[in-house]
């Protein structure tokens, strides 16, 4: 289950196997209409799209979906950019950095916010940031994960040269940390209920800290959105029916989601204050100031922080049009 990277542009215009997970529901649709292969990944800002697969809210929108969850979020990233899936959840600094790379990509639709759900968790005895210093922390190259701890340091007036960087894929960084091989690591929810295992450890910085520096969305390649915006439009229309599904139905909606995690449903209640869901208002808000004030400032901290070489190209980025057509 990894999730968020941000990649460097040859890797992601490289090709890769996509792992995709078998529906748990068939979603039926009329015969000849093209299918939208939609892309998802680890994260609880996503899982609706499960509930979506499971109860049929696809095709009640005239849309047919072939859903995809993806364990490796990189190959999901990679899917998009090459055009192996037509739609992914993914955050906003990784379709920037996939735009940088020469993707052709869109965001449609604001999924959520991280505010509490990405973490930087440290061991015993190292209670703050400052602590960091000389210090080995794990986080998987180029996730947000990794911009989270950037940032962080940032904060406290260090620099990834103040510690002693790990570069770990996410599951593992976790594991390592668990086991005592490194003294923090920067994980996102579920792996941070895997990371809190290890006795004494704490959460010493969160996307909580760092308000909007986290966006999540619903992107499409250019492809899609020039041949069919009538399938980009039920693909946003079935989230918000499904976020409406989930309200009414919440403890079936929660076993869904839970199921597809692979964690409790204890647990998966502990992410809920860490992932805030976007309304349709608070969609439409977004697009109209937000979203783009804030994609111009994540690129001009990957270019700062040498996550890219070159700040992408901002034309074409965001399209409010789909989310100001639903009808509430």
């Amino acid at each position: 289950m990894l999730r968020r990277l941000i990649l460097p542009a040859a890797v992601l215009l490289a090709l890769s196997t996509a792992c995709a997970a078998t529906p748990d529901a068939a979603t039926p649709a009329a015969s000849g209409v093209p299918t939208v292969k939609l892309g998802f990944s680890a994260w609880p800002g996503w899982f609706p799209w499960q509930v979506a697969d499971k109860k049929g809210l696809f095709a009640k929108n005239g849309v047919k979906v072939e859903l995809k969850y993806f364990d490796s979020y990189t190959d999901s990233l990679n899917a998009l950019a090459t055009g192996n899936i037509d739609a992914n959840s993914q955050t906003l600094n990784d379709t920037l950095a996939s735009v940088a790379g020469g993707a052709k990509e869109t965001v449609v639709l604001v999924n959520d916010n991280s505010t509490g759900n990405d973490q930087i968790i440290a061991k015993e005895g190292v209670k703050s940031l400052a602590d960091l210093k000389g210090r080995t922390v794990a986080a998987e190259q180029g996730t947000v994960d990794h911009y989270l701890l950037l940032l962080a340091l940032r904060k406290a007036g260090l620099s990834e040269a103040d510690v002693e960087f790990q570069p770990l894929p996410t599951d593992a960084a976790a594991a390592a940390f668990v086991a005592g091989r490194v003294d923090a690591v920067g994980v996102f929810a579920p792996f941070t209920t895997t990371a809190l295992k290890r006795a004494g450890s704490t959460t010493i910085a969160s996307s909580k800290d760092f308000p909007g520096a986290i966006p999540d969305h619903l992107v499409v390649t250019a492809d899609l959105l020039g041949r069919d915006p009538k399938a980009v439009q039920a693909l946003v229309k079935t989230w918000f029916d499904t976020i409406t599904w989930i309200g009414a139905n919440r403890a079936e909606a929660v076993q869904i989601m839970a199921e597809r995690a692979g964690v409790s449903v204890a647990d998966y209640e502990t992410y809920e204050k860490g992932t805030t869901i976007f309304t349709l208002e608070e969609n439409r808000t977004a697009f109209a100031g937000e979203l783009p004030a804030r994609a111009k400032q994540i690129s001009e901290f990957l270019v700062s922080s040498k996550l890219v070489d070159a700040a992408p190209s901002l034309e074409g980025l965001l399209e409010p049009k789909f989310v100001q057509a639903v009808q509430p």
